[in-house]
Formats: structure tokens, sequence, C-alpha cells
């Protein structure tokens, strides 16, 4: 397989990621199976160690690969994405929830400041 990293002005470790993506949504890489090392995939994509980590990073962030340590990184099976995706919607909904707490707070300190600095006497507000 010649999966060379193009010059399209797209990141090289999205196209990698796009690519692998892909093989697994397709089952060219089925669930369970191994990825090929790090160096592999740097030889296949023409591409640094690095900037195949960052997508094979991806892969794990999505949910779509878990690595082992010593062993690997392997195709998660299909039944524990959607459990993976449920726990990211409950990080959204803290998230969710501590951003609307922060900014209710950040409302307070704002007006307690605009009062404050409204009513100090000998103060001009030029």
């Amino acid at each position: 397989m010649d999966a060379m990293v193009k010059n399209t002005g797209r990141p090289g470790y999205l196209q990698i990621a796009d690519d692998l993506r892909a093989q697994i949504r397709g089952g060219a890489l089925a669930p369970g199976s191994l990825l090929p090392s790090t160096a592999q995939l740097a030889e296949r994509y023409d591409a640094s160690l690095s900037v195949v980590k960052m997508a094979v990073g991806i892969l794990r962030n999505e949910g779509l690969v878990i690595g082992q340590q010593g062993k690997g990184v392997f195709v998660r099976d299909a039944e524990v994405a959607p459990a993976t995706a449920g726990a990211l919607e409950g990080e959204v909904a803290e998230l969710r929830t501590a951003v609307q707490d922060l900014s209710a707070r950040l409302a307070k300190v704002e007006e307690q400041l605009a009062t404050s600095t409204t009513h100090r006497p000998g103060r001009s507000s030029r």
C-alpha cells in the first residue's frame, strides 16, 4: 500500500488519521487487530514518527484505537466506542455547567467592580 502524505495544505497527521479511520470503518483494519508499528506507519506514509504519533493520538481520542503498553495499538471493538461517546457527553455536560457557573460568577464580579468604581469620591470618569 503506497499511501504517501500529499501536499494538499491539510496537515500530514490529519491525512494519516483520515486514512487509518477509513480503513477502520471500512473493515480493512478489523476490531481487535494490531495497527502497524509507528515506524512501519512512518515508512508507509513517508512521514516522521512524531507526525504518525499525532495521527494515532487523534484516533485514540476518538475512541477508535486503544494502546496497550508494550503490545501496541489495537483497533477497538465497535461495542466499546459508544460507551466512550457517552462518557464524552458526560464530560461536555460537566464542562457546560462549569462554564455557566463561571459566567455567573464573572458577571457578579464585573457588577461589583462597576459599582465600586462609580461610587468613589474624588475620582473623575474621564
